[in-house]
């Protein structure tokens, strides 16, 4: 199989402007003759079935949600990277992209990385004028804070909220598409296969959650924004509901899933308590911002907090190993997500996490305080401000920026992070592989496109903090709504797709197999029971470190389980029903299969590369190691339940030097 990026010719800087001045149109009077099927409705999905409706399409949106605005891009706290160099401070269009390719380890392309840095400065412009509440500094003008793996302040925020302003914000363009009738809603509808006709995408069979009922859906095209994979590891910083099953189906209906073991461990969790948990709070790594990551130096400290015969605050100050300040001078705390996680592994590892399990580190926000607190004291011309002013002035201004986080905090760990650090630790977080997509967006399969984190396309094998939101809004307000005419403009004579036709009927005849097989077990454990074994399988294996050997364990074990699942998993209830539990089994039946996917796709990538992080392959200091000569492609995996086959997409550098990371 031969892939073809699409990636337009010209200079770098040129490509989008050029692509978006030759791209075939749809004349608007033909755009009313074309449906075209949403799948999701988080930042992605609904900015492209509210574009696509306003530009005349006739769009079906779909949510397993009660409501679009349920999605999980509500989660993202932090903020949105936009290079509108606000703060001038040096930033532009080519330092975004440059940050977001050395982000990335050097695993992306760059004619699509460029192409979103170059659109988010319409982003910002777009959300303003829906009425997000960005945070504004005192002359009016928006303000911005720095995230790992820049040295510039580029990321909007609305205080810790950030996600769901912009939801808000997509929210309100899709419901004004809906009341017109140019979009139609399906909530509670879940998408359970693709439908293939005559090679190209032309349709989706959905269960309706609420009877259980399959419904047919046809259309001349199809938009997958699904979100990410992390939830294969079960305990993950994503919704409970998240999942990769529409992906999934798509794979196994012909879709490349790319990079699949390109996953993100995000350093700024909240460490698990106990084992009955079935997901982990994300802290916003605009945290890092402010908050000092550190260890006690002396194993005898960390030992007697962990015993609870120490607090932080007994630590004094000379005692206390400000490790990524200490290794990364440069970046300091703000050190990109794949390099802090591993950090913080190493100290834990060494006997110095801070928790009663070992797994933790401190996020201190102390000398935060005093600075703020002395900056405000200054401003009012209080000289003679004593500490407890200083403090008090100074916990208001952190409050200010972060309040919404640090009450979330308190009321799940019980402490408060104004007097004590935070504790953290690293956890699954975002997935950077999915599904194949060229420059339009569109997978392998024509009439296919995959939006968001759904797709590889943009971040490589590490993903910048504050860069999913961009990426989301980026393909559905400005890309998607382009690259799709390319597709469109040849099927303005194709009519109506008939919900009749055989291929209809045998998606529609496979998917209630695939139920009935699983209501017909009838077995003795619970799907929540496979699920945690799969996860605890993937992060020992596959998770922040991977070594061949475990690798290849993990793959085995992976379809033992598989085998037991499918011989002894108990769903409960029927299928005509509202079924929660069903929708878990077919669910986990996807990550089981993904997951060994995920293992392969990491035993044969001999390399170290962002969040890839083999063992064999690091540097002296203990860094990843990439292997440039051999590894820089994209491998785009075909399943096969027997043996999986790879196709090589050769990632070409023409504007950046492949060189070592590095943020010392």
């Amino acid at each position: 199989m031969q892939l073809d990026s699409k990636i337009p010719e010209g200079p770098l800087s040129e490509k989008w402007k050029k692509y978006k001045s030759t791209v075939p149109l749809v004349a608007p009077n033909n755009k009313r003759r074309i449906e075209v099927i949403v799948v999701g409705t988080g930042l992605a999905g609904a900015a492209a079935a509210a574009t696509l409706g306003e530009l005349g399409y006739k769009v079906k949106a779909f949510t397993f949600h009660d409501s679009p605005r349920r999605a999980h891009s509500i989660a993202a706290q932090g903020g949105i990277n936009a290079a509108k160099n606000y703060q001038n401070d040096g930033d532009s269009v080519y330092r975004l992209f440059y940050d977001t390719i050395k982000g990335g380890d050097y695993r992306a392309r760059e004619g699509n990385v460029y192409r979103l840095a170059e659109v988010s400065t319409q982003i910002i412009d777009q959300c303003v004028a829906q009425g997000v509440p960005f945070a504004r500094e005192y002359g009016g003008l928006l303000e911005n804070r720095s995230f790992g793996g820049v040295q510039v302040s580029r990321t909007f925020y609305a205080k810790g909220q950030t996600g769901q302003q912009l939801l808000i914000g997509a929210y309100q363009a899709l419901s004004r598409q809906i009341s017109t009738g140019a979009v139609k809603m399906y909530n509670r509808h879940e998408m359970m296969d693709l439908v293939v006709v005559d090679g190209k995408a032309r349709g989706i069979i959905a269960r309706n959650l609420l009877t259980g009922e399959l419904e047919r859906h046809s259309a001349h095209c199809v938009l997958l924004a699904t979100g990410g994979y992390g939830n294969v590891f079960y305990l993950s910083t994503n919704a409970m509901g998240s999942n990769t099953s529409a992906a999934w189906r798509a794979v196994k209906r012909g879709a490349l899933m790319a990079n699949p073991c390109f996953t993100q461990i995000h350093p700024t969790c909240i460490p698990q308590s106990g084992d009955y948990q079935s997901k982990l709070t994300l802290m916003s790594e605009s945290l890092r911002n402010d908050g000092r990551v550190w260890v006690p130096k002396n194993l005898e400290d960390a030992k007697a907090i962990r015993e609870g015969k120490k607090t932080a605050l007994d630590i004094k100050e000379e005692d206390r190993d400000y490790y990524l300040e200490r290794r990364y001078p440069a970046f300091g705390n703000l050190v990109p997500r794949d390099v802090a996680s591993r950090a913080a592994k190493v100290e834990c590892d060494k006997g110095l996490g801070v928790s009663p399990t070992g797994l933790a580190v401190y996020l201190d926000f102390s000398s935060a305080i005093e600075r703020y607190g002395k900056a405000e004291a200054n401003t009012r011309g209080m000289n003679d401000a004593t500490p407890a002013q200083i403090k008090e002035m100074g916990t208001q201004v952190v409050a200010d920026k972060y309040g919404n986080l640090f009450e979330m905090y308190e009321k799940i760990a019980g402490e408060n992070p104004y007097i004590f650090p935070m504790k953290i630790y690293p956890a699954v977080h975002y997935t950077m592989g999915g599904l194949w997509v060229d420059y339009n967006l569109e997978t392998n399969v024509p009439g296919l496109f995959a939006l968001g984190e759904a797709n590889f396309s943009d971040h490589g094998a590490n993903r910048l903090g504050a860069s999913a939101l961009m990426q989301g809004l980026a393909d559905g307000y400005f890309v998607a709504p382009y690259t799709i005419g390319q597709f469109l403009a040849n099927e303005i004579r194709t009519g109506e797709i008939s919900t009749k036709l055989p291929e209809f009927e045998e998606a529609e005849k496979q998917t209630r197999e695939r139920i009935n097989q699983l209501m017909n077990v009838k077995g003795n454990q619970s799907v929540e029971s496979f699920h945690r074994k799969l996860g605890k399988i993937m992060w020992d294996l596959c998770g922040m470190s991977r070594h061949a050997e475990g690798l290849k364990e993990g793959r085995q074990l992976i379809r033992a389980l598989r085998e037991e699942f499918y011989k002894d998993v108990f769903v409960p209830g029927e299928a005509n029903e509202f079924n929660p539990e069903l929708e878990k089994a077919y669910r986990v039946a996807d990550f089981l299969e993904l997951g060994e996917l995920m293992m392969l796709d990491a035993l044969e990538r001999n390399e170290s590369c962002g969040g890839h992080f083999r063992e064999e392959f690091q540097t002296p200091e203990g860094e990843a190691q990439r292997d440039d000569e051999n590894y820089t492609y994209v491998a785009a995996w075909q399943w096969d339940d027997n043996q999986p086959v790879m196709t090589k997409e050769d990632l070409v550098f023409e504007n950046v030097k492949l060189i070592q990371r590095s943020y010392k």
